[in-house]
C-alpha cells in the first residue's frame, strides 16, 4: 500500500472517500484534491497503469494496513492452566481470560493438572468451559486425558 507523494505514477484512477468515480486523474490534482479534503490519497494496486487510487479518512488507511497484518499472522497458541478443585471466582477470571484471548484471534488451550482420581473431575470442569465459551469459540480438539493432565483446544470463531 502506498500513501500521498509515494505514488510515482504520473496519473492514477481516482475514487472518491464515499466510493464515488473520478476517473483517470493526474496524480498531482488527486494529491491536491487529498490536502484540500484533509484525506490520504492510497494506491490501492500497482498491478494496473494506471494505478486505481482512492481517498482515504486520514489515519484509515494506517489502520486497515494494520488490521490486515493482524490477521495475516498466524494464531498463537496461548495456554491457560487450571486445577479440578478450581473455586467459581477463579473459574470466571480464566474464562473471561480465555474469552479475550479468543477475540483477539488467537488459540487457547486448556491443561487441567490431575492427580489420583481427578479425570473425570477434570473432563467435567473442560466440557463447562467448553460450553461457556461457545459464543467466542470451537473446540479444535476432542477432551484429551493422559496421565497428569486432561487438555483441549479451542480455536477462535471465524466471521
Amino acid at each position: 500500500m502506498i500513501l500521498n507523494e509515494k505514488i510515482k505514477a504520473s496519473e492514477v484512477h481516482l475514487t472518491g472517500v464515499d466510493g464515488e468515480d473520478f476517473g483517470i486523474v493526474p496524480t498531482a490534482e488527486a494529491l491536491a484534491m487529498a490536502r484540500k479534503l484533509k484525506v490520504d490519497l492510497v494506491c490501492t494496486s500497482l498491478m494496473s497503469s494506471p494505478p486505481p487510487c482512492k481517498l482515504v479518512r486520514a489515519g484509515k488507511a494506517k489502520e486497515e494496513a494494520q488490521q490486515t497484518r493482524k490477521r495475516e499472522q498466524a494464531p498463537k497458541l496461548k495456554e491457560i492452566r487450571l486445577t479440578p478443585q478450581i473455586e467459581e471466582h477463579d473459574y470466571e477470571t480464566k474464562k473471561q481470560q480465555a474469552e479475550r484471548i479468543l477475540k483477539s484471534g488467537d488459540t487457547v488451550q486448556f491443561v487441567v493438572r490431575i492427580q489420583g482420581k481427578e479425570g473425570a473431575q477434570a473432563k467435567v470442569l473442560l466440557e463447562s468451559l467448553l460450553n461457556d465459551l461457545a459464543a467466542s469459540g470451537r473446540k479444535k480438539t476432542g477432551i484429551q486425558l493422559s496421565g497428569k493432565q486432561a487438555a483441549v483446544q479451542v480455536d477462535p470463531l471465524t466471521d
